[in-house]
């Protein structure tokens, strides 16, 4: 889309649909193991540190449902890092805003303590990607 300054592009969202609808429902490993396959497809590709962020967090989430402390803060505080190198790397666009609710996302990520509770991942345990099932019509617009 033009206007768009980031990397990441409808092709990338649409690798995201997936993903997103497995994160949402709460599926955090089945999230991990869908976009695993697109990071790993797009080798070269900046834009999959969107990809390994939502990897990440899907892990943190899916430790801290086991009550895993030190595993959801280690994924937790690994997320953090990759959200630097999407800013840095100028990655964000408005489509994953648009798509995404990307800026919730991450500042909920970023409110995260680097020595967190398992209380303080209770907001982020409840956030939802927008629906991929809502998306179709807004991307055919941007498409033609």
């Amino acid at each position: 889309m033009s206007g768009d300054i980031g990397q990441f592009s409808l092709e990338h969202l649409k690798k995201m649909m997936e993903g997103v609808r497995l994160f949402n429902a709460g599926m955090f490993w089945e999230c991990h193991e869908e976009l695993e396959d697109h990071w790993l497809e797009d080798m070269g590709d900046d834009s999959r540190y969107v990809y390994w962020v939502v990897i990440q967090v899907a892990t943190a989430l899916l430790h801290h449902s086991d009550d895993n402390l030190a595993g959801a803060k280690g994924m937790i505080n690994k997320s953090k890092e990759k959200i630097m190198q999407c800013e840095k790397r100028k990655v964000e666009s408005d489509i994953m805003n648009r798509f995404l609710s990307w800026k919730r996302f991450k500042q909920l990520v970023k409110e995260i303590p680097d020595e967190p509770q398992l209380n303080d991942f209770k907001k982020l345990q409840a956030f939802k990607f927008s629906d991929p099932s809502k998306w179709g019509p807004h991307l055919e617009k941007m498409e033609n």
